[in-house]
C-alpha cells in the first residue's frame, strides 16, 4: 500500500494539473492580439492534455484508496502573452521537477504502476516545456 506520504504527492500533482488545465484554457479564451492565432490552439490542446493527466492520476490515487482533490493549485492567466508563457514555462518546470520526485518515491515504495504512469506524463510536460520555451523564444 501507498504511503500516506506519495497519497499527499499524488493530489498535489492533480491540483497542479487542474491549475494548469484552467490556466491554459483561459489563455486560450481570453489572449487577442497580433498572435493570437498562433498560439490560442496550442494554449487548448495543452489544457485537455493537462486535464486528462489530472483525471489518470485521480483514478489512481483513487484505486490506492485516497480521495482525489478537487482544489487547483494557484491559477496565474498573465496580462499578455509573454507574463501567459512566462507563467506557463515556471508551472511546467516546477511540475517536472516535482513529478521526477513523484517516480523516485513511487519505485522507492516499489509502486512501478505510478512510476510508470508519471514516467509518460513527464514526457507530455516536457513537450509542454519545450513548446512554451519556443514561444518565448520567438515572442
Amino acid at each position: 500500500m501507498a504511503s500516506k506520504e506519495l497519497l499527499n504527492m499524488l493530489n498535489k500533482a492533480i491540483a497542479m494539473e487542474l491549475q494548469v488545465s484552467i490556466q491554459y484554457m483561459w489563455q486560450h479564451v481570453l489572449w487577442r492580439g497580433p498572435t493570437h492565432f498562433s498560439v490560442k490552439d496550442a494554449f487548448k490542446e495543452i489544457a485537455i492534455e493537462e486535464m486528462k493527466h489530472a483525471e489518470m492520476i485521480a483514478e489512481r490515487l483513487t484505486y490506492l484508496g485516497e480521495q482525489p482533490t478537487t482544489k487547483p493549485a494557484v491559477i496565474t492567466v498573465g496580462e499578455n502573452l509573454q507574463a501567459m508563457l512566462t507563467n506557463d514555462l515556471k508551472a511546467e518546470e516546477e511540475t517536472i521537477a516535482f513529478y521526477k520526485q513523484i517516480i523516485k518515491k513511487a519505485r522507492a515504495e516499489e509502486d512501478e504502476t505510478t512510476a510508470h504512469m508519471f514516467n509518460q506524463i513527464l514526457t507530455d510536460e516536457e513537450e509542454h516545456h519545450d513548446l512554451f520555451q519556443g514561444l518565448l523564444e520567438k515572442d
